[in-house]
């Protein structure tokens, strides 16, 4: 079974850190977002995945080759033009057999193996409160009539999550192939939405699957819920002498914890200093250091140094912030 994962794009939304690392790296519980996805799409039955990289694409390759054994496949997207381009350079690695296509900063809670063996198409759905900001889809009884990207007058809240998964990959290769040659764009992008209307219009059946564990890691505030919601399932973590740890956190190797209360809801990548902190509901990456500070629903990035007083932070990869002595 093989999965169609794209990742090419820069992430501008969660800058700075995107700038010296590619969004699906990021950090979530102890793991990149894109270890999440792919651990669960084995767990549910895909042997063989083709990843559509651009944006530090070679980042990308090399994570996933030092941690995984497993057929798979890397297409460059030279150009960024969009998720229905992306799909498009990925099917072109698919015969005629059955694909599952998973979003690359979104991770899914479901049951892909009954997604898999359902034997129809499906994409994942879920209600939401702003339609206008997504892709939607419009029912009769459990079959998609309709979908619009992004749309002014949405015609229902159900907003396409992902993941899609089609029993016959070729309707939606051609229908991909018509759009990108005829140059059909839909807010200057080839859009995955627009090609599924055609496919639709010409009479295959789509369903809906509804979603519901769906953690969007676009934004920081999202992350940081991810992030939330991904640590309850973390291990107990290891004690420390000279500090005080309230679970979940997650902390990672090499880390020096002194005089400090760490968590709830913290995720402490490898190589950490932290010394007479008090640190909730945060991500800190690999080799940060933090000193007498005060932190709630940050984010400092690899080799981020802080020090100093109360504050909600967002530091990227490198930087400093706080009262640092000549």
């Amino acid at each position: 079974m093989k999965a169609i994962i794209p990742v090419a794009g820069t992430g501008t939304r969660l800058r700075p850190f995107t700038s010296t690392v590619p969004k699906p790296l990021l950090p979530v519980a102890g793991k990149p977002i894109l270890a999440h996805i792919l651990d669960s799409l084995l767990d549910g039955g895909v042997d063989e995945f083709i990843i559509v990289v651009g944006y530090m694409g070679n980042r990308i390759r090399e994570f996933v080759e030092s941690k995984y054994s497993i057929p798979i496949k890397f297409v460059e997207q030279e150009k960024l033009l969009g998720l229905g381009y992306a799909v498009h350079l990925g099917l072109k690695e698919v015969g005629d057999e059955p694909v599952l296509i998973a979003l690359g900063d979104t991770i899914i809670e479901l049951g892909i193996d009954r997604i898999i063996n359902g034997g129809r198409n499906v994409i994942g759905v879920r209600k939401v409160d702003n339609p206008r900001r997504f892709g939607v889809v419009e029912m009769k009884g459990d079959r998609i009539i309709g979908l619009q990207e992004k749309p002014e007058h949405p015609k229902s809240n159900l907003a396409i999550t992902g993941p899609y998964f089609f029993t016959d990959s070729e309707a939606l290769k051609l229908a991909l192939e018509y759009i990108v040659e005829e140059g059909i764009k839909t807010r200057d992008e080839f859009q995955l939405t627009d090609a599924l209307q055609l496919i639709v219009e010409g009479g295959m059946d789509i369903y809906t699957n509804k979603i519901a564990g769906w953690f969007d890691c676009g934004t920081v505030e999202t992350l940081i819920e991810t992030n939330r919601h991904f640590l309850k399932r973390s291990p107990a973590p290891r004690k420390f002498d000279n500090a005080v740890i309230i679970p979940p956190v997650f902390i990672g190797e090499n880390c020096i914890l002194e005089r400090c209360v760490v968590g709830p809801f913290v995720s402490i990548g490898n190589s950490v200093v932290i010394k007479d902190s008090v640190i909730s509901d945060s991500i800190i990456g690999d080799g940060a250091s933090v000193e007498g500070a005060f932190l709630k629903r940050s984010i400092l990035g690899n080799s981020s140094a802080y020090q100093g007083h109360s504050n909600r932070l967002i530091l990227g990869d490198h930087s400093q912030g706080g009262f640092f002595e000549d």
